[in-house]
Order: C-alpha cells, then structure tokens, then sequence
C-alpha cells in the first residue's frame, strides 16, 4: 500500500437520515479509534499463572474526533443540530485504500474558538452509539503478496 494523504480520511455525516453523506465542512485534521475491552477470565487454575482472556467477550466502541476552519455550511448547521437535539446520526469514515466504516455516532462535544488575528475554529468528538460495519475498497484484497520465494516478491538469489 502507498502513502496516503491525510486530507483523503474523510469524516462524513448523513444529512437527511436517508443515507444521503456530506463531508463535513472545514475538517483539516481527523482521526477515528478503535477500542475493545478485555474481560478477564483468569484463576488459580490457569497454566503457568498467566492471564486469561474471554474472546469476543468484551465491549467495542470507535470515536471519531476532527478540527478544522469554521465554515458555516449546511453540514455545520447539521452538527449542531444533531447535537443540541440529542439525534443519533449514521456517520462513514472513508479510510483511504483500506475502506468505509459506517454505523451511529453521537457528537459528544463540539468547540468554537478564535482569536483575534485568526480564523474561526472548531473540534468536534463523536462516540459510537451502535454497530458498525466495514467495507474494504476495491482491489484491497487482491491477490496475495508471494512470501514463500516461488515466484513473486523474493529477491533473485546471490551467486557467489
């Protein structure tokens, strides 16, 4: 995979609740994460004294946090509404060449700052509120790169 530009991680919020996604306006820095808790299962019985975790047993979530240039646009109106009315929106993160990921988040927080020789800023964080789902980008998963030496990606060898 080749360097991405980060200006390419797009923060997307649907703007009627019938799928209809607007990046958000004025976005510069973005970031989404991912966070899964562990439940721990361990007992006197566990070999060697060693930790145990329950799989698939713990709690996921994903945040979504962006800042950037206040614009005042149809998605800036969107996002306070959203957030003073307390709504659910689906969002997409669009990761580029890795996929899509979409699914409700709420808008947690939102900041407006500014000083007086500058422009006009704002953050924003969102929380998961629900599942979510990934679709990969087309051609992600390919054919696979040849690791075993037949043939693809090894190195001709060393004559000595």
């Amino acid at each position: 995979m080749a360097v991405q530009s980060g200006k390419d991680l797009l923060i997307k919020m649907d703007m009627t609740g019938a799928g209809q996604f607007e990046t958000i306006a004025g976005l510069r820095a973005q970031r989404i994460s991912f966070n899964a808790e562990t439940v721990d299962v361990t007992s006197l019985d566990s070999a060697g004294g060693w930790r145990e975790l329950l799989a698939g047993a713990g709690v996921k979530a994903a945040s979504l946090s962006g800042s950037g240039v206040f614009r005042d646009a149809a998605t800036d109106e969107r996002a306070r509404a959203v957030f003073f009315n307390g709504e659910i929106p689906d969002f997409q993160v669009v990761i580029p060449d890795f996929g899509t990921v979409e699914g409700p988040f709420q808008i947690t927080s939102i900041e407006y700052a500014g000083s007086y020789n500058g422009e006009a800023t704002f953050e924003m964080s969102m929380a998961s509120a629900g599942a979510l789902t990934f679709v990969a980008a087309s051609g992600l998963f390919g054919a696979p790169e040849d690791y075993v030496g037949d043939g693809g990606d090894q190195p001709p060898p060393i004559e000595e």
